[in-house]
């Protein structure tokens, strides 16, 4: 497996694993996903030979994002990391992906804090279950404009 920056020749991929992890992660137009991706500070794929397997994109402060999550971090933290999707191809889950790449993310960051949110509504356990074991806590929860109840969570690094 080789963690590394995300190239606009991934975008396809990118959308296709994205799209196939719903309602994990919210839908986005092709579009919208790549502009995330110029906007993110850390934006990575996770490669199996040769094809996309995963892929993360993390925003720091100040970015041009549009997202209630990302709002509710930025009026709270002044100094953070947030990643605002992270998805495996359904055929790579279990191997270790989702771990490397957030390994990847903290070691890149910054920033004293890591932080992300986890739907409740629709529930996600696994991911509660995962984020938990990497020492993630919640520190909020809110209703979004997309209909989830989240729970907004994080980490400190530093």
């Amino acid at each position: 497996m080789r963690i590394r920056d995300i190239e606009a020749a991934d975008l396809d991929a990118i959308h296709a694993i994205n799209e196939a992890g719903t309602p994990g992660v919210h839908s986005e137009p092709p579009a919208q996903l790549a502009a995330i991706t110029r906007q993110s500070c850390i934006a990575l794929v996770a490669e199996i030979d040769g094809a996309v397997a995963g892929f993360c994109q993390v925003l720091a402060p100040g970015a041009g994002y549009q997202s209630l999550n990302y709002a509710w971090f930025s009026a709270r933290y002044e100094d953070f990391v947030y990643l605002d999707r992270v998805a495996v191809a359904a055929e790579h889950r279990g191997r270790g992906i989702g771990s490397r790449l957030y390994e990847e993310v903290e070691r890149r960051a910054g920033a004293p804090w890591f932080t992300l949110e986890v739907n409740l509504r629709p529930r996600n356990d696994g991911s509660l279950r995962f984020h938990a074991r990497r020492g993630f806590v919640e520190v909020g929860q809110q209703e979004t404009d997309y209909g989830a109840l989240v729970s907004l969570m994080a980490k400190k690094l530093r």
